[in-house]
């Protein structure tokens, strides 16, 4: 077996987004964004009130991502913990953009010294996390991500990885509870990187 493994998603674990993103949608398209509303299809309402068609919202945050990126910032705590985590284990970062957002994503990423392996991923994570498992063969690893939707995928497509919901902008977390299919939630990266170490020192998670 190899070093153990974190694959960590960016966006509300790494770096803030969605107040940034909030931000830009009402300046550009007089479009509100509800942070304490669940979901993007909830949350991101027109001038009248109503929500933005679902068919409207990945166009959006490819826009953002393709000319807002330098808005985001750093989550407090984040680099520290891990270079902490990287003293022990592989990171692997699993962001869910398109793959034409991978070299903006390194390069934002580096801004802030964070420099390990990106890959780009649409839908669900857990066939690429299984992927990243075979392929590298972990002796354990840690899946940490801030939307419920993933943990499931992963539970479903690779039970032996430790599941950390970690949602980093605090008026989301304040009204998302904790992932059905996640082992723990933790909102702070002091506090998580405990955590992490430990499950990736103590081998599989139960099946």
């Amino acid at each position: 077996m190899n070093r153990p493994l974190l694959i960590t998603d960016c966006d509300e674990v790494l770096l803030h987004m969605v107040a940034h993103f909030a931000d830009w949608v009402a300046e550009v398209h007089g479009f509100s964004f509800d942070l304490s509303a669940p979901g993007f299809r909830n949350a991101l309402l027109q001038k009248d009130g109503e929500p933005v068609p679902a068919e409207r919202i990945w166009p959006l945050l490819d826009d953002f991502f393709t000319t807002e990126m330098h808005r985001q910032n750093i989550v407090p705590g984040a680099a520290e913990a891990l270079r902490q985590i990287g003293e022990m284990a592989e990171i692997v970062i699993l962001t869910n953009i398109g793959d034409e957002f991978e070299a903006g994503r390194v390069e934002q990423l580096e801004r802030f010294e964070i420099r390990h392996r990106v890959l780009c991923n649409r839908g669900g994570k857990g066939p690429p996390v299984a992927e990243l498992v075979a392929d590298m063969q972990p002796s354990a690893v840690v899946f940490v991500d801030d939307l419920p939707v993933h943990h499931q995928s992963v539970a479903e497509h690779a039970p032996e990885v430790w599941r950390l919901h970690m949602i980093a902008e605090p008026r989301l977390a304040a009204h998302t509870p904790p992932a059905p299919d996640a082992h723990a939630r933790i909102d702070d990266w002091g506090a998580a990187v405990g955590w992490i170490r430990e499950r990736l020192a103590q081998g599989p998670a139960p099946a």
